[in-house]
C-alpha cells in the first residue's frame, strides 16, 4: 500500500471516530431536552468544577462508553444560621404621611417603650466612655477595670490597682464600703437590669448593698430584660413615678440619686445582647427546652461590652478554673459555693475568659 493510501485510510478512520463522537454527544443532548425529562444533577467535588470522563477508543477503533461518575455522598448538614444575626434597622421611609396611623397613636399607649429611649436624646447616651475627651488627658489608650463580684477578690488587695484605670465597671450587688482595699472605691459604669438590682437589694442588704453606686463619674447602663427596664429608665430620667408594673410607685425612683440627669443613663441594644449570645456564648442550653430563658450573665455582658469599648481590659472577680476554692461573692459572711442555674452557662463563660486571657485580649486576675 502506498503512503498516500495509508494517509487516506487514517484520515477516513479519524473522520469516522469524530462522527461517532458527534452522534454520541447529540444523543445525550436530545435525551436531556426531550419533553417530560428532568436532567439528573451531577455531584460536584469540593472546590472544583465537574470533570466528565471522555469517551475512550480502543486500538481497534471501537468507541467505548465513558466511565460513569460514581455517586458521592451528600455533604453533612451545615450549622443553622445564628438566631438574631441579621439585626433589624428601622431605616426605611414611611409609605404614607398618615397623622392618625398606628405609629403615631402608639406613643400614647402602654406599648410605647420607644418613648423611654427617646428620653436618651444626648450624645452621651450613645457612647460608653462619653467623657473620654476630658478624662483621657492625652492618653493614647482607654484602660478599663471590669470588676465582678467573685469571692476570688476577697483578700486580694487589688483595690488601688483597680482604681488606677481610666474606667471602672461594676455590676449588680457591688458592695464597696468595707472592701475598698480588695475591690477599689470608684465606679464609672454600673451594669444592671431592674430585676437583678431589685434582687440584689433583697439578697445582699445584710452585707451592705443599698443600691447602685452614686458618684459624679458614675453612669448607669440598663441591660433590657423586660419592659420593667424601659419603664424604670423613663421614670428615672424624667423624675416621674413608675406608672405600672412591679416597680409602680407614687414617687419618682431615687435609686440613682435625686438629681440624676439623662446624660447619666445608657441602655444596651437588645441586638448587642443577641450578638454576644450567638457569637461568644452560644451555649448547648440553646438546644434544650430551656433555650428561651438562656442569656449571658450580667457580668458577662459587662465584660464583653468593655472588650468592645476599651483598648486595654483588666478583669477582676470573674470565675476561674479553681473557683471551688472561693466563696460565691467577696462580701459573703460565710462560705457559699458558686451556684449554677440553667439561665446562664457560667462554665462556658469561664472558658471564654481563659481563652481571651491566653490570647492577650484581656488580663484576667487569677490567684497563683
Amino acid at each position: 500500500m502506498t503512503a498516500d493510501g495509508v494517509r487516506s485510510r487514517l484520515g477516513m478512520s479519524f473522520l469516522g471516530i469524530c462522527g461517532m463522537l458527534l452522534l454520541y454527544i447529540l444523543f445525550f443532548s436530545l435525551e436531556d431536552q426531550r419533553p417530560g425529562h428532568t436532567p439528573q444533577p451531577r455531584p460536584l467535588s469540593q472546590g472544583h468544577p465537574p470533570q466528565p470522563h471522555p469517551p475512550t477508543v480502543s486500538f481497534g477503533g471501537t468507541l467505548k462508553p465513558p466511565t460513569p461518575d460514581l455517586p458521592k455522598p451528600p455533604p453533612p448538614p451545615s450549622e443553622p444560621p445564628f438566631i438574631g444575626d441579621h439585626y433589624a434597622q428601622d431605616d426605611l421611609e414611611p409609605l404614607s404621611n398618615c397623622s392618625t396611623g398606628i405609629w403615631q397613636r402608639i406613643m400614647g399607649t402602654v406599648f410605647a417603650l420607644e418613648a423611654s429611649l427617646a428620653a436618651l436624646n444626648s450624645s452621651a447616651s450613645r457612647r460608653m466612655c462619653d467623657d473620654w475627651a476630658t478624662r483621657g488627658r492625652g492618653s493614647a489608650c482607654i484602660r478599663c477595670a471590669v470588676v465582678g463580684n467573685g469571692g476570688i477578690l476577697r483578700g486580694s488587695r487589688r483595690g488601688q490597682e483597680i482604681d488606677q484605670h481610666h474606667y471602672v465597671f461594676r455590676t449588680n450587688g457591688a458592695v464597696i464600703e468595707g472592701f475598698e482595699e480588695d475591690v477599689g472605691s470608684r465606679t464609672s459604669l454600673y451594669t444592671f437590669s431592674t430585676n437583678t438590682m431589685r434582687n440584689s437589694l433583697v439578697s445582699y442588704a445584710s452585707v451592705g448593698y443599698t443600691g447602685p453606686p452614686i458618684s459624679e463619674e458614675t453612669r448607669y447602663v440598663f441591660l433590657p430584660d423586660h419592659d420593667r427596664d424601659y419603664l424604670l429608665l423613663r421614670a428615672a430620667v424624667t423624675h416621674q413615678p413608675v406608672d405600672r408594673g412591679p416597680e409602680r410607685s407614687k414617687r419618682p425612683p431615687t435609686y440613682f440619686g435625686e438629681h440624676v440627669t439623662a446624660q447619666k443613663f445608657k441602655m444596651y441594644h437588645p441586638d448587642f445582647i443577641r450578638y454576644l449570645r450567638n457569637r461568644f456564648l452560644r451555649s448547648s442550653v440553646l438546644k434544650t427546652q430551656y433555650r428561651d430563658i438562656y442569656r449571658p450573665s450580667t457580668g458577662a455582658v459587662m465584660l464583653l461590652a468593655a472588650l468592645h469599648t476599651c483598648d486595654q481590659v483588666s478583669a477582676y472577680g470573674f470565675m476561674t478554673p479553681d473557683y471551688r476554692k472561693y466563696s460565691d461573692h467577696y462580701y459573703d459572711n460565710q462560705f457559699r459555693p458558686v451556684g449554677f442555674f440553667i439561665n446562664h452557662d457560667l462554665r462556658l463563660e469561664m472558658s471564654l475568659w481563659q481563652q481571651l486571657h491566653q490570647a492577650g485580649l484581656i488580663r484576667l486576675y487569677m490567684r497563683p
